[in-house]
């Protein structure tokens, strides 16, 4: 079983770019792309796309890395959500990562904000504001149109629930291929997961270590156990358990050291799978679901 395959043409194994300095933004894009990630998921939202577009294009370069090797993502964020918003802001992130066309573009929430430069609309009391004018149909038809247009290959959505996929994938006319969302042993999103896999959707875990925080995943006594029987980091564990699932995923290591880590898996005995499987804690550490508003990004004025 090799655990980095690809999912629907997506390498299972991706690399996060939810990183708030520049310089570690570049380094950390580039030692994963040394590392042997190909698969890069991007947004909007993260400020970021111009340090990462900056690092791929050199590491291609250095690596003799064709863009066809690679596969990028990005995000249209919650305050472009008016269909009349939608290329506009797609055509800023192509020019950002300096790129031809984009593998896969994402809805970033369910969630539309007040249209704007502000990425944080918000009122006098410091409540976001919220558009009521648009609904989520109207922002996956421009998402449709954009990718028969040729230059985004593929639209999806992420920060979703069920109860909120069903009527865009029953209305759409173009499916969506990929749904990406917070999921790791503490949130399986089963009945999410295995919709996805009934209808040819990938599922796409991101924060599958547990957003780092602890205490938490990384220090799981059954995690600890598992990856002291077979010979590998608590990470490494969580890691090929997501993607044994039949899941891709996105991890964010900022050294080399540590993308040598996340990319060397190896499969886990179907005994330690199960193990895993049955761990009963369920922890939510992202409530941008319910609001829009990533939990794991701080909040800052737009520059």
């Amino acid at each position: 079983m090799n655990l980095r395959n690809n999912i629907g043409g997506m390498p299972t194994l991706g690399f996060g770019t939810l990183i708030p300095d520049a310089a570690t933004t570049i380094s950390a894009t580039r030692y994963a792309l040394e590392a042997g990630f190909r698969h890069f998921d991007c947004a909007e939202r993260y400020r970021n796309e111009i340090e990462v577009g900056e690092a791929l294009k050199a590491g291609m370069a250095a690596g003799g890395i064709a863009r066809e090797e690679l596969f990028v993502t990005t995000k249209l964020w919650n305050t472009n959500h008016r269909p009349e918003r939608v290329e506009a802001a797609f055509e800023a992130s192509l020019n950002r990562l300096q790129l031809a066309y984009i593998d896969l573009y994402l809805i970033h929430t369910p969630f539309a904000f007040q249209p704007g430069e502000e990425q944080d609309p918000r009122d006098k009391n410091g409540n976001v504001i919220y558009d009521r004018g648009v609904s989520l149909l109207d922002t996956w038809r421009a998402m449709e149109d954009l990718a028969d247009g040729g230059k985004c290959r593929a639209i999806g959505l992420s920060d979703i629930s069920l109860k909120e996929l069903l009527p865009i994938y029953e209305s759409a006319r173009i499916k969506p291929s990929v749904v990406q969302v917070e999921s790791h042993p503490y949130l399986p999103e089963t009945e999410l997961f295995e919709f996805c896999q009934e209808k040819n959707i990938v599922f796409l875990a991101f924060a599958p270590l547990g957003h780092g925080i602890r205490p938490g995943l990384l220090e799981d006594p059954i995690i600890l156990k598992i990856a002291s029987e077979v010979e590998k980091t608590p990470a490494q564990v969580l890691l090929t358990w997501a993607i044994q699932r039949g899941t891709a995923l996105l991890t964010t290591p900022k050294t080399a050291a540590r993308a040598k880590e996340n990319f060397d898996i190896s499969p886990l005995p179907e005994e330690a799978f199960d193990e895993i499987n049955r761990i009963q804690t369920r922890q939510r550490l992202n409530q941008v679901v319910n609001t829009g508003i990533p939990g794991f990004i701080p909040q800052r004025d737009q520059k």
